[in-house]
């Protein structure tokens, strides 16, 4: 049965670990895996503006051996004329795999469903699932075993990072605290899945409503913009909610000492995150960007290498 990516529990705890240990080698020796050769074609289909993801997926395909083909929403039928089912059985004969950065998850499980190509979910409005494979990458390097960690998400609950942060942190066993308001706070069936997964791992997920107290012995301290792509209307509605929530020199101060501060960029100095914080000696922002590569091309191979 073909695997998908597009939440991040689509994996075990015992497979998040295999692709994370296959990032570290592709990353020792980033030219000696050739899964791609050939070379075969990766869709990579964007409806939202992309640096990192676009970056990352293009490169690391061109790494692997194979050929990207971005595709915009904009410039094709899909979400269009065309249903996401049907330009997933258009596609897969002739891509080896299908990356789609888009709006609703139910788009992904539609092309998921209709496909025999892997596809993975490279951003929708509910998971980022990718990227916590950097993050978690990032956070393995700078503090070794992950799990019994704790880590600290300010901000929004309801994004979907923190959606990523609570399933994607408790399959590797560490503990999950959410700081955000009460309206913020991570949707209940993330949040029933997230205790499931933590039964088995040994890891938690506590939600907060103080900043202060979730910093309280943190390893990892993490927030993501206020204003994701879409919600540009809340600005001034959002700045207001969660102003408490910044991350800031006292924030971090809570944690431990050797904690490190963690973003998915882009960022906004001044309102989710202080300046002297994102480029101050404990952020690790720019391992974690590069980590996008690896981590990426890790899941690509895995999901390849799957009968």
């Amino acid at each position: 049965m073909t695997r998908h990516f597009l939440r991040d529990d689509d994996v075990t705890p015992a497979e998040q670990a295999e692709i994370l240990d296959l990032a570290v080698t592709l990353k020792r020796d980033r030219w000696a895996d050739k899964s791609l050769a050939g070379p075969q074609t990766v869709a990579v289909i964007f409806d939202k503006s992309s640096t990192r993801t676009r970056v990352s997926f293009a490169v690391g395909i061109a790494d692997l051996g194979g050929s990207p083909l971005i595709i915009t929403t904009a410039s094709s039928q899909l979400g269009g004329k065309e249903t996401p089912a049907d330009t997933a059985r258009e596609l897969e004969r002739q891509v080896a795999a299908i990356v789609w950065r888009t709006y609703a998850q139910a788009g992904l499980e539609e092309m998921a469903a209709g496909t025999r190509v892997p596809v993975v979910n490279a951003l929708s409005d509910d998971f980022h699932p990718c990227q916590l494979l950097a993050d978690l990458l990032t956070i393995r390097e700078h503090k070794g075993e992950l799990k019994g960690l704790t880590l600290s998400f300010f901000g929004d609950g309801r994004s979907n990072m923190a959606h990523s942060y609570v399933l994607a942190a408790v399959t590797a066993g560490m503990h999950v605290r959410v700081a955000s308001p009460e309206s913020y706070m991570p949707r209940e069936d993330v949040i029933a899945s997230a205790h499931a997964i933590a039964a088995t791992t040994g890891g938690s997920v506590t939600l907060m409503t103080d900043a202060g107290a979730a910093a309280e012995g943190a390893d990892v301290i993490v927030t993501d913009t206020w204003v994701s792509m879409g919600k540009e209307e809340e600005k001034l509605a959002r700045i207001r909610d969660l102003g408490d929530y910044k991350v800031t020199s006292e924030i971090m101060a809570k944690a431990t000492p050797e904690a490190i501060f963690i973003h998915c960029l882009p960022a906004d100095r001044g309102y989710e995150v202080d300046a002297e914080v994102i480029d101050g000696p404990q952020s690790v922002v720019w391992d974690e960007a590069e980590n996008r590569l690896h981590a990426q091309k890790a899941l690509l191979v895995w999901l390849l290498r799957q009968p």
